[in-house]
């Protein structure tokens, strides 16, 4: 079945290029945890860090990301990750840039991450990310459902 997307629309990315575009993003992700990490612990070592500045550090690396998909969503409908695998957001209803969708799509992306200290933060980025493989005519995740975006192939 094919996406009936607005005219002029690009066609959807590829599951392929959104998976890999996120494991660049999710490296950035990493990448601000060390940093955070080693900022917070100072001369100390990230591991020395009790359960509740764990918990603290993790909940702080979630918000910072979700100030980076959204503002980089915002602002172009690409993060890193997508400009690497030309691949970017838009608006289902008219193929535009999702601009402030952009930080919906990132809030429900990016912040259940706060909860990961409970089962329910992963087995929901599971599921949200998992959903666009079985999703039609669109492929999107739950996140691109709650902002009523698609990824398209960058021109």
């Amino acid at each position: 079945m094919t996406a009936d997307l607005p005219p002029g629309t690009p066609p959807l990315a590829t599951l392929g290029n959104r998976f890999l575009a996120r494991v660049i993003d999710t490296f950035v992700l990493i990448v601000i945890d060390l940093l955070l990490g080693a900022a917070i612990a100072g001369p100390a070592s990230p591991g020395d860090f009790s359960h509740n500045e764990d918990v603290l550090l993790g909940a702080l690396v979630f918000v910072l990301y979700f100030a980076y998909e959204g503002g980089m969503l915002s602002a172009r409908g690409q993060t890193l990750g997508k400009m690497l695998l030309g691949i970017r957001v838009v608006l289902l209803a008219d193929g535009a840039a999702p601009a402030g969708a952009g930080w919906a799509r990132a809030a429900v992306y990016a912040l259940p991450g706060v909860l990961l200290v409970v089962v329910i933060g992963p087995l929901y980025w599971l599921l949200n990310v998992l959903w666009c493989t079985w999703d039609r005519p669109y492929r999107q995740c739950l996140h691109d459902k709650a902002a009523k975006t698609v990824v398209v192939a960058a021109r």
